[in-house]
């Protein structure tokens, strides 16, 4: 062996450079300024032109950069001569987007949406009768006596239904369980408008498991919600397994 190769054999391996694209580096310096108020919420961004100035980037990479961003919810753009890129900061309804759109898009079994409802439904009632407002109650109230009056009528029974499960994530207080409850809402909407599933027993034994919690969550007896939300659950679930154990 030469000793130009042997010197060479010897040196260490350099392990490949993965350089982030320049659009990618602007899209992480903007969302950081968004986010930390840099750029407040309604605000507007440097135009495209003054981003190319600023920055030294192409204006493809720019552009690149803002749709990045667009597509995060975290920039909306108006195209047009007085249009623009303004900063948007992100709300409990771009979070449940998002988890929704994940849901759908890897095709998640529908057992897995019935664990996650029951890992999260009895924690949101026991909150909910600590942190409730006597705004929330009449609220709750409110929708109960429309799901009372919907009765007969399946689809918007159903509906009203998903509306008071996330009326009680919202009166828990917690802005991350209750985007993540209304995220899940209409995928549970889904699966209990299944032919068969909503009949009239199931139908009066969830006015009856309401009429239980919200007596809880009114005299804020946190243990009582998280228990009663907690069979309340499980027997949706165990009633929708069998169904779907029925149609295979």
């Amino acid at each position: 062996m030469k000793p130009d190769s042997a010197r060479t054999a010897a040196l260490p391996q350099l392990d490949t450079l993965r350089i982030p694209k320049s659009c990618d580096v602007l899209a992480d310096h903007l969302r950081q300024k968004i986010l930390d108020g840099s750029f407040p919420d309604g605000a507007m961004l440097p135009g495209e032109r003054d981003l190319v100035e600023q920055t030294g980037l192409s204006r493809g990479s720019v552009r690149e950069a803002l749709r990045i961003l667009e597509a995060e919810g975290l920039v909306s753009t108006r195209p047009g001569r007085y249009g623009g890129s303004r900063a948007t900061r992100p709300t409990g309804s771009t979070v449940s987007r998002q988890i929704a759109l994940f849901a759908r898009g890897s095709r998640l079994p529908l057992a897995s949406i019935i664990e996650a409802r029951e890992a999260i439904e009895p924690p949101i009632a026991e909150l909910a009768a600590r942190h409730r407002t006597d705004e929330d109650l009449a609220t709750l109230r409110q929708i109960d006596a429309r799901l009372r009056e919907a009765y007969a009528d399946v689809p918007r029974y159903l509906a009203e239904n998903v509306n008071w499960h996330c009326a009680l994530a919202a009166a828990s207080r917690n802005p991350l369980l209750e985007a993540f409850m209304r995220s899940i809402a209409n995928l549970i909407h889904e699966a209990s408008a299944l032919k068969d599933f909503a009949t009239d027993e199931v139908r009066s034994l969830v006015l009856q498991a309401h009429a239980r919690i919200l007596d809880a969550v009114e005299k804020q007896d946190a243990d009582a919600a998280r228990r009663r939300m907690a069979r309340h659950v499980q027997a949706y679930s165990v009633h929708l397994r069998s169904l779907l154990d029925r149609q295979d």
